[in-house]
Order: structure tokens, then C-alpha cells, then sequence
């Protein structure tokens, strides 16, 4: 459907036309680009729906909850030790897959349970994506550890099954004290 400037322009044109006038070959060129440039331009709602059409490609991934955040343990047994572990651990559980997550100072330590191979895809909430392989062991690194929020989407080619598994948006926070 044309939007109003392409209607506006087609009416100029044909009253011209209608009364004969001579318009000159750069005016009518100078229209065309203007109408055609204006059909070119994408509408915000466009946009919007196509980035929110994008956001459910993920829909047929399995979602993984955390089931264990070693900081939460560590906040309830506070009073019973007297230095924090240098190093965080992270579960999430799926119908199908577990993962298993050790946060070190500079990377990051998986693996898949039951133990298979595949790949681990790192998203990063500007649309980046770092992909990983995880061997036989179900085994995997990312180094270095992503520096922003970030998620994991996991990717298995068991014999015989697939798993795509998406865990929830993580946060590392530097911990006072730490």
C-alpha cells in the first residue's frame, strides 16, 4: 500500500501532466528518487516486530533452570567459615542435560551431564556470541569468561537424540571483599 508522500507525489504528477505543463527531466528524476527513497526507509513498527519475530528463534530450546549458585550457599553459611572459595560454581537441570559451571579468575569451566559431545554457544546481551566445542568427556572452556551478562546455549548431537538447552542470563558480580 503506498504510504501518503508516494500518493502525494503521484497526484502532483498526474495534475502536471493533466495541464500540460513542461517538467523538466531533473525534477521528475529528483520525484522518483525522493518517492523511491521513501519506500526504502523501514517503519519503526517494522522493526520492532521483526526484532521481536527474531527473539523467538529460540523458542524450541530447551530452558535450563539454576538448581545451585555456590554465592547463595556461601551467604547462608556465612558465620560458619572465614574466607570465601576463590571460585564460583553454577547448576542448571534440563528434561535432558545438566550443566555444570566452575567460574575461575580468567575462564570459564563446563560440563554437559550426562556427559556428551556437541558445542556451548556464549550470548552476550549486545547480540554477540562466542561458540565453544565440548568433547567426548562433555567437557568444555571459555576463555577468557565473558566480561557482561551472558547465557549459554547448548548444543548436543548424541547418537540417535539432540538437545538444544538455553540457561537463563547470568551476571558475575564482583563480591565485596573479594
Amino acid at each position: 500500500m503506498p504510504d501518503r508522500s508516494d500518493e502525494n507525489f503521484f497526484i502532483a504528477l498526474r495534475e502536471a501532466l493533466a495541464a500540460h505543463e513542461a517538467v523538466p527531466d531533473e525534477a521528475l528524476l529528483a520525484a522518483l528518487h525522493e518517492a523511491v527513497a521513501d519506500r526504502e526507509a523501514v517503519p519503526p513498527a517494522f522493526v520492532a516486530a521483526a526484532k521481536g519475530a527474531f527473539a523467538w528463534r529460540n523458542i524450541d530450546a530447551e530452558l535450563a533452570q539454576l538448581t545451585y549458585d555456590s554465592w547463595q550457599e556461601e551467604a547462608a553459611a556465612a558465620g560458619l567459615r572465614s574466607e570465601s572459595a576463590s571460585i564460583r560454581a553454577l547448576s542448571f537441570a534440563s528434561a535432558h542435560l545438566s550443566i555444570e559451571i566452575e567460574i575461575t579468575g580468567g575462564s570459564l569451566l563446563g560440563q554437559f551431564i550426562p556427559a556428551r559431545p556437541g558445542t556451548v554457544e556464549v550470548q552476550v546481551l549486545d547480540g554477540g556470541a562466542v561458540t565453544v566445542p565440548v568433547d567426548e568427556a562433555g567437557c568444555f572452556t571459555v576463555d577468557p569468561k565473558p566480561d557482561s551478562t551472558f547465557r549459554l546455549r547448548c548444543h548436543t548431537g548424541h547418537t540417535g537424540t539432540q538437545t538444544d538447552v538455553l540457561t537463563g542470563w547470568v551476571t558475575l558480580l564482583v563480591r565485596p571483599g573479594s
